[in-house]
């Protein structure tokens, strides 16, 4: 199939890098999102959100007239919707995004189109969701348009590279549909491409990071029984995973991100008779930031009052994204508890928490405070040293909740030791 021209409907953490891909591959390519200051910005030359190399493709898209910004569909060869599928009340799926962008679609969409869901969505979402939206149009899916389920599979801090080079899924409502999806995807993808059916696709993505949900559950389900049972889970999965078939994942003060932590959630939403599993897994995950709260208060007693720096709200280290993130979580809990909480977040120092200082300069952060906690294993974070943060803070606590000070390593370790800190570790009863 010949693709001139595409529409990419949300502008987002996948919609941008993608629309900006397309354009620098030579495809007349309209970004549109709803928001206007997002419009606004990016018709500036403004990228409105952090991910390595970003700036550089869009500038450069914007600059050869390949990408255009809108906040109005418009007519185009084909269609990519990449809106965000939050979930509401209840851990249900908020489809609103995908049904007004599908919406959009209906009064420009032409014979001979080829329409492509992104938005990670519950199985199904395209046959039974999308599909009828589009056909208000007059048209017939598969028979005047085709239409595809193509989802992400980037991570954060690497997106530009994994878009291009990881391999690709495209599951069509009919082998024409995802035939057209890979070929549209063929011109910048250099990974393998495979086609299936649309529900299989939807499937793919929900597996992948609900598998990795469960991994992460069993991991951070080890550091509560580390922390009763007086070990140091750290070294304890150090050892485990010599073993040639393990490979248990490192714990944490919980999950976050709008995939890892959503997206099992809709599987659990099809079939709750069926997925006992996912459902405990994603439980233990959502529980983890009250562990934390636990160790803060371990190591504080009464956190009312105390002055605690928190270090990292993002949901992974050296992105800006803070959707679903348990550090914010943590955060928050910490206030609530009465404590007064400054927070480090060099990625996103603008963002605001009710009650709580956010700030990029790490000395105004840790400067009062009665203790230190690191929540994110930025690479600013892990590079402080003992005598470093001694210049910054007269506070000897320190809660490491993501092992960022390499407690393993046993050089550090003293280093810390000999600087007069407590060191309390999520995780670790054993050296407490």
């Amino acid at each position: 199939m010949q693709i001139k021209s595409i529409c990419v409907i949300g502008l987002g953490y996948i919609g941008l890098p993608t629309a900006s891909t397309f354009a620098s591959h030579g495809v007349k390519v309209t970004g549109v999102d709803n928001n206007l200051d997002v419009v606004k910005s990016l018709q500036s030359g403004k990228v409105h959100i952090f991910e390595p190399g970003l700036n550089e493709v869009v500038h450069d898209a914007i600059q050869s007239g390949n990408l255009n910004i809108s906040q109005k569909t418009v007519a185009a060869d084909a269609f990519i919707i990449a809106v965000p599928t939050p979930f509401q009340d209840g851990k249900k799926a908020d489809m609103h995004f995908v049904d007004a962008a599908a919406e959009s679609i209906v009064p420009v969409l032409r014979k001979g189109n080829l329409v492509v869901l992104e938005s990670t969505s519950p199985p199904l979402t395209t046959r039974e969701r999308v599909l009828p939206i589009l056909e208000k149009s007059g048209l017939k899916a598969g028979q005047d348009f085709l239409l595809a389920y193509s989802p992400e599979r980037v991570l954060p801090g690497k997106i530009m590279d994994e878009l291009i080079h990881n391999s690709r899924v495209i599951g069509g409502i009919d082998q024409a549909s995802a035939e057209a999806g890979r070929d549209l995807y063929r011109v910048f993808v250099e990974g393998e491409i495979f086609t299936t059916d649309s529900t299989t696709s939807e499937m793919v993505k929900l597996m992948e990071n609900t598998y990795r949900d469960i991994n992460i559950a069993i991991a951070n389900e080890f550091s509560r029984l580390a922390d009763r049972l007086g070990v140091d889970v750290w070294e304890a999965i150090s050892i485990a995973n010599k073993h040639p078939r393990v490979k248990i994942l490192n714990p944490g003060p919980g999950v976050g991100g709008h995939c890892i932590s959503v997206d099992p959630w809709f599987l659990v939403e099809k079939a709750p008779d069926i997925t006992p599993l996912i459902n405990t897994a994603r439980n233990v995950n959502d529980q983890q930031p009250n562990f934390v709260i636990s160790l803060a208060k371990r190591a504080l007693g009464d956190l009312k009052n105390k002055k605690i720096a928190v270090l990292g709200l993002a949901f992974k280290p050296d992105v800006d994204d803070l959707r679903e993130s348990p550090a914010v979580e943590v955060a928050e809990k910490l206030h609530k508890a009465g404590a007064e909480v400054m927070a480090c977040e060099p990625y996103k120092p603008d963002f605001k928490l009710d009650g709580i200082t956010v700030s990029a300069s790490l000395e105004e952060t840790v400067k009062l405070a009665d203790a230190v906690m690191f929540l994110v294993g930025h690479t600013q974070f892990k590079s402080i040293s003992p005598s470093e943060l001694q210049k910054l803070t007269s506070s000897k606590i320190i809660i490491d909740c993501v092992d960022t000070l390499n407690w393993q390593n046993s050089e550090k370790r003293q280093l810390w030791l000999d600087a007069g800190f407590t060191v309390y570790r999520l995780g670790d009863r054993k050296n407490q």
